[in-house]
């Protein structure tokens, strides 16, 4: 069985404005490693940019694309120049994607015209859409099925309230939540499962290393025969000081990450496992 590949997503959510996309990814363009020696080509700064950054005059840092795959997720308003500025190895994603190929659907983007732009992921299932716009399982699942037939990847989106955890219902949402995928689809090659408990989301708290395990577990389980080849990736409030230790349980194959995407330290969390 080949080996898991770590996979970082960085959501930005509804943040950014053009300068402040250019210098993450200049950031991140930046940060490179010799997959083979480990060393380093460090020669350059960033350069200053209008208005305050908190990349201005940064040390790149240094990712390996040969052990981690990096997906980074800006609003729609900026896919395109992301993908304009994003080194290869950098893959860009949608927030969000409709279940409809074209139409009078106003707002809306399609599979096609993502992948027509060059952009290859989309986020689907989070849970600000689920609970903010009242997006319904059946439905994440149809724009999952939509965004897998037309060949993007997706990194799809389950976890529970605090409500839900302190009930011990953990295990029943996510799997439910699940489930309404299931009935749509077979392959799940193209799907990276992001387990992320809505409790822990921009709060600053974080699951424990257990807590995260035996439900990232629990997925793999649920999976059956393709539970080995499916990426489990955790979210909620991943930073880079506790990314290391997380990144350490068997079944946690790397991080979707929100505040901390937009920060120089993201690339210490897409390290992590180095």
């Amino acid at each position: 069985m080949v080996p898991r590949k770590f996979f970082v997503g960085g959501n930005f959510k509804m943040n950014g404005s053009i300068q402040q996309i250019k210098d993450i990814i200049q950031h991140l363009n930046d940060a490179k490693i010799d997959g083979n020696t480990g060393s380093s080509d460090l020669s350059t700064q960033l350069p200053p940019s209008p208005g305050p950054s908190s990349y201005q005059l940064l040390t790149p840092q240094f990712i390996s694309s040969e052990t981690t795959e990096v997906v980074i997720s800006p609003p729609a308003l900026y896919l395109l120049l992301a993908r304009e500025h994003a080194r290869k190895g950098i893959e860009i994603a949608a927030q969000n994607v409709f279940d409809k190929p074209n139409g009078a659907f106003t707002g809306e983007i399609s599979v096609t015209q993502l992948l027509d732009s060059g952009i290859t992921w989309t986020i689907l299932g989070h849970s600000e859409r689920r609970q903010v716009l009242k997006e319904q399982d059946d439905f994440v699942a149809s724009k999952t099925k939509a965004a897998v037939d037309g060949g993007l990847g997706v990194v799809l989106c389950c976890g529970e309230t605090l409500e839900q955890r302190e009930a011990n219902e953990t295990i029943k949402v996510v799997t439910t939540q699940l489930d309404a995928v299931a009935s749509k689809i077979q392959d799940w090659s193209k799907i990276v499962i992001a387990y992320e408990p809505v409790w822990a989301i921009g709060t600053g708290k974080v699951a424990s290393n257990e807590q995260a395990q035996e439900v990232h577990a629990a997925i793999r389980k649920w999976l059956g025969s393709k539970g080995e080849a499916t990426r489990i990736i955790y979210g909620g409030s991943v930073s880079e000081k506790n990314c290391k230790d997380l990144a350490q349980q068997p079944d946690i194959d790397g991080f979707l990450v929100g505040g901390a995407s937009l920060k120089p330290a993201f690339v210490d969390i897409i390290n992590a496992k180095a």
